[in-house]
Parts: structure tokens; sequence; C-alpha cells
């Protein structure tokens, strides 16, 4: 009779056994797959460092179980980033893929996760197509997209007088997204958008599309582009006097280090919009100086994405007790997002993270008082205004 009982105990007990068992290999597994030496390195240089800050914050284990990151570098070529994912699935059987810069390389990543039942993390890659319709169940979009750059930056310059675009525009998935975006934003504010010129990525010479931009007449030249690209675009703009002209340059998604690598004579005026700024409040100054004293380099909106969409990751594993990818996702989902990167995050169905977005100016020289006080955050955007709605991405699986 007693073992009866104890047998009814045990059965009764074995929901509540510890959550290790479900831990895939003993371990999490994450494979960054980013640029570390091509147009994108800034994004990929220091993205297992950040990383790395995530998990030691965790506590360097989830369920008891180790924590351990692989990382590759894809020199923006979306053949050498599915090489790169075959390679950390079938010999190292990884839970998540992380980063993905670029969104040629993205969106062949994200296809190759979802074929596979992986998770894939998003962090550097910028086109809105990704939680559209090119989406997946098991993607994630975290940092940024071509929709809340064009919102932010798109929407206050036309409103403050703005109404006439010029777009030097990459010619790639991901340039082509950010044009649409900006257009259609400027369109429906009763903009008017004059002319485009495109440029092949990992250009050198910018005048000719530069050239067109100062004759169209537009009060605005757009640089539908991101990069050395974007840097190279801007220092070529500088010296052919469209900087000093009643032109206004516009980034769309400019390096947050650019000031840094060009100067502030150079750079200062131009208007941007950023997920992050490393001097907003005493919680990222706080996290920056860890980052810094690590990597010697100030947090980015990329770094500190990593570090937060790492954490909400282990924390999603923590509470769904397992590291199965649709389990997991959907504890993504169900948990807030508030961290030294996301102000009021939600991840949607859609694989979205919802969350504010701020619209900045470079500095003058005489505005900045300490090396990397490069930005004014002129505007805080709320992440329901910045990103598009999900009814708008069209996402197949989403009914």
């Amino acid at each position: 009779m007693l073992r009866k009982i104890c047998l009814g105990l045990t059965a009764l007990l074995l929901p509540l056994l510890p959550a290790q068992a479900q831990i895939s290999d003993g371990e999490v597994r994450i494979g960054i797959i980013t640029d570390m030496s091509s147009i994108y390195r800034e994004v990929g240089r220091v993205a297992d460092i950040a990383a790395e800050m995530a998990v030691n914050d965790h506590g360097g284990r989830v369920l008891g179980k180790p924590v351990r990151i692989f990382i590759r570098d894809h020199k923006s070529d979306p053949q050498v980033a599915l090489e790169a994912a075959r390679e950390l699935h079938e010999e190292h059987n990884v839970d998540a893929f992380l980063e993905m810069v670029s969104t040629e390389v993205a969106l062949a990543v994200q296809q190759y996760a979802k074929d596979n039942d992986i998770l894939a993390l998003h962090t550097g890659a910028g086109g809105s197509i990704l939680t559209g319709e090119a989406c997946s169940p098991l993607g994630v979009h975290w940092v940024y997209d071509t929709h809340a750059l064009a919102a932010g930056t798109a929407a206050a310059v036309t409103e403050s007088g703005g109404d006439s675009w010029f777009f030097v525009t990459a010619d790639s998935n991901f340039g082509r997204s950010l044009e649409a975006d900006a257009s259609a934003v400027v369109k429906r504010m009763g903009g008017e958008v004059l002319g485009r010129a495109v440029h092949p990525p990992r250009a050198n010479d910018f005048s000719r599309q530069l050239a067109e931009a100062q004759t169209s007449g537009a009060k605005i030249v757009a640089l539908a582009t991101a990069g050395d690209d974007a840097t190279n675009a801007i220092r070529q703009a500088y010296e052919l006097g469209l900087m000093q002209g009643d032109q206004t340059v516009v980034g769309l998604l400019i390096p947050e280090t650019l000031p840094q690598q060009l100067g502030l004579y150079v750079s200062s005026g131009v208007k941007l919009t950023t997920a992050f700024y490393w001097n907003y409040d005493d919680k990222t100054r706080d996290w920056t100086e860890r980052f810094r004293a690590r990597t010697g380099a100030t947090g980015t909106m990329f770094s500190a994405g990593i570090y937060s969409v790492v954490g909400h990751y282990l924390k999603a594993i923590e509470a769904a007790g397992t590291d199965d990818p649709s389990a997991v996702i959907a504890k993504m989902r169900e948990l807030p997002v508030e961290d030294v990167f996301a102000r009021n995050g939600r991840l949607r169905e859609d694989g979205r993270m919802v969350h504010d977005m701020y619209l900045a100016e470079i500095k003058r020289p005489a505005e900045s008082t300490a090396t990397g006080d490069y930005f004014t955050i002129l505007q805080t955007i709320p992440g329901d205004v910045a990103f598009r709605s999900m009814e708008d991405g069209n996402c197949p699986y989403v009914e």
C-alpha cells in the first residue's frame, strides 16, 4: 500500500520536476552571424561582447544549464551567411541565430531558420519585409526597421518644412525598402519626391548621385543607405559643398559612429532616427560604462539591441521551462520588454518588437561636451507611431 502511495505521489510531482531536462544538448546555444570585416563591420565587431554581457547578467546559466555563444563572419554575403547557418545548425545544433546585419543576409537566414525550427533574432538588419511578406513564426525583429526610420525622420523633417525630397538609394532590398517607406510618409504628409539616384552597395564614388540631388532643387537630400556607404556619401556631400548650401542632408540610417569617423564639423546638423542613445539617462550611461570597459567603444543601438534580445530570450527560456523554439517565442511575446535598450517594448505576433524610437540631430562642435556626446534628442517617437501596424505588414501567417 505504501509503495502505491509513493508511486502516486511521484506521478503527481512529475510535472513539477526541474525544467533543466528540457534544455536540448544540456546547454543553450546561440549562433551570432554578423559582418565583422565588410561594409557593416561596425555593427558586428563587438556583437559577441554585448551578447556575453547579457548572458553574464543573467547569471551565466539558464535553468541550471550553461549558455554557449558562437560567432561567424558573413562578410555581407548571403551565401557565406547560409553556409555559416548550416554549419552552426548541423555541427553545433544551435537554438537561435542572432544579429544577421543586412536585409539580404537576414532574409536568407530567416528562411533557413524557419525550415529547420530555429529562432532567428534579428538586430542589425533593417528591412521591414522581415515582419511583412517574408515573416516567420520563429522570426524576431528587435532593434529597428525601415518603416520606423522613415516614420521618424521623414515625418519630422516634412512637418518642419522639408516638403520636397530626392533620394540617394542603395540598390538592395534594404535601400529600396527604406526609400519606399520614407516616400510613403512624405507623400502622405503632402510632400513630393522629385527624383532618385541609385548606387551599388559598397560604392566609393557618389559624385554622380549627389550632383543629381543638387540639381533637382529638392529641399531634402535623403540617403537611403547605411554603413560605410552612408559615411562615404556624407563625406562627399560635404566636399561638394552640399552640406553648406540650402539643401538639407538627411540620413535614414546613419551609423552612430559617424561623428567619430568624420568629425562634428563634417557631420553636424545631420538628422537621423535611432533606437538607442547611450547618454539618454542614468540606465543607459551605466550600461555603456560597463560596455566601454569591455570594448573601448560607446554603446550603439546595435550593441544595446543584442544585449536586450539575448536577455529577453534567456528570460523566456526560464519562464517556458524549455528551449523549445515555439514555447520560447510564445513567452517572448508574453513578457514585457523594459530594459536598458527598450522603453515600453512588446513583441508582436508578426515578430516585430515595438518600442519607442528617437529623432536626433548631430551636434555642432561647440555643443559637444565629452567624447561620444554627439546627439541632441529632438523627439521621442512612441512605438505605435514609429512602427507600422501588424495589419499593414501583411504577414501571411498572422490572421
